[in-house]
């Protein structure tokens, strides 16, 4: 995995604004619809080929394909396995209960959202992987897309066990460590595939922090840190034969723009994150409930093998950064680590994390890129001079 040596590297998230025309046909995917695969493999392509060329426009370094094959972050699992059917509602997270007028603020915008996030599938028999040839589609096409202009180093996203496990409700292990187990087992092929194809795999884990607030909401925070160490042990036994230097772990509270009063401190699950064997941690930095956690990187320092890619640009509203205000981020979290070499500047979160739903205009997630380029090289400049 790449380091910031000489100057900071820019990264993101992973999911990326996708065109008009793929929305609607996830949409109908998620639904059961069925898609004409020939169209579908086209919107894709041009998607993919979109984001990869404005990515590079906006001067990130560490791009992806922007998600753009799947429906949303995790739930694109339901095409890649067996065992999901029937659908339940997903608990609300515990600072929208707590404030029930956000949502009747956000109703028009959440009505928007072609690909929902709290009606989900269920898992309803056994759980296994029905190959690669998916990822390996998306593989080609990111590929495809990047034709002779590389990024400096090119990463793909993929689903954390344990957001799958608490996302789609179990109904057949009645037990869920097995059930974490038995996903963990289905997505090692597809880490594994990204991994050999070249790509840095990053794992999405928003379970790790953001399940605090809903599924463990209300009870002893050590009942989620047990959660925490069962899904991060899965993720450790399914990457033993992946290079940890190859792997990257996104942390977060969820991308939404709630109170988020219930979130837990990134001190109290810290020491369980650095029992993950990746190479770097994707952390949120820069929203007002995380900016100030920077610090726990000082009082309970990285592990020496890992990176840090710290969360310069607010994925939940439409202010872009001042570079000064990235600059500032970054050199924050180059204090609190005391190495430049190990920190990348990128975003809290994705930009597009379900088909069709979005906080921030389109044009302005572009702009935030932009700007997170140049705050990291008001920084660079700075610090490496």
């Amino acid at each position: 995995m790449l380091r910031s040596d000489g100057r900071f590297l820019t990264t993101h998230a992973g999911s990326l604004p996708r065109t008009d025309r793929l929305v609607a046909l996830h949409a109908q995917r998620a639904k059961g619809e069925s898609v004409v695969g020939d169209q579908f493999a086209e919107a894709i392509e041009e998607s993919t080929q979109r984001v990869v060329d404005l990515q590079r426009e906006c001067g990130i370094d560490v791009g992806n394909d922007g998600e753009q094959a799947r429906e949303s972050f995790f739930t694109y699992v339901q095409h890649r396995m067996t065992g999901f059917g029937d659908s339940w509602i997903r608990p609300i997270m515990a600072d929208i209960q707590r404030f029930p007028s956000w949502a009747v603020l956000r109703a028009s915008d959440l009505a928007k959202r072609q690909v929902s996030l709290m009606q989900l599938p269920v898992c309803i028999d056994e759980v296994t992987s029905t190959g690669t040839a998916e990822v390996q589609a998306e593989c080609e096409v990111f590929k495809r897309a990047l034709g002779a202009f590389p990024f400096a180093e090119s990463f793909m996203t993929a689903a954390s066990p344990g957001i799958v496990a608490l996302g789609m409700e179990d109904r057949h292990y009645n037990d869920r460590a097995a059930y974490v187990t038995a996903i963990a087992d289905a997505l090692r092929p597809e880490y594994e595939y990204i991994a050999s194809e070249g790509f840095v795999l990053q794992i999405d884990a928003p379970d790790l922090a953001m399940e605090r607030h809903v599924t463990y909401a209300g009870r002893p925070v050590e009942e989620f840190r047990a959660f925490v160490d069962v899904v991060v042990d899965n993720i450790n036994r399914v990457l033993i034969d992946v290079p940890r230097e190859r792997v990257r772990l996104h942390v977060c509270w969820g991308n939404y723009d709630g109170p988020h009063v219930f979130d837990v401190p990134l001190s109290d699950i810290l020491p369980n994150l650095y029992r993950a064997n990746v190479g770097a941690l994707v952390l949120s930095m820069s929203n007002p409930r995380h900016a100030h956690e920077y610090r726990c990187l000082r009082e309970t320092p990285l592990p020496e093998h890992v990176l840090v890619v710290g969360g310069c640009v607010d994925t939940t509203t439409n202010y872009v950064e001042h570079p000064e205000v990235v600059a500032d981020r970054i050199e924050r979290v180059v204090d609190a680590v005391q190495d430049p070499t190990r920190v990348l500047a990128g975003t809290d979160c994705g930009f597009d994390t379900s088909a069709g739903f979005r906080t921030i205009a389109e044009d302005i997630c572009w702009e935030k890129l932009r700007a997170l380029r140049s705050g990291a090289d008001l920084a660079s400049r700075r610090l490496f001079g």
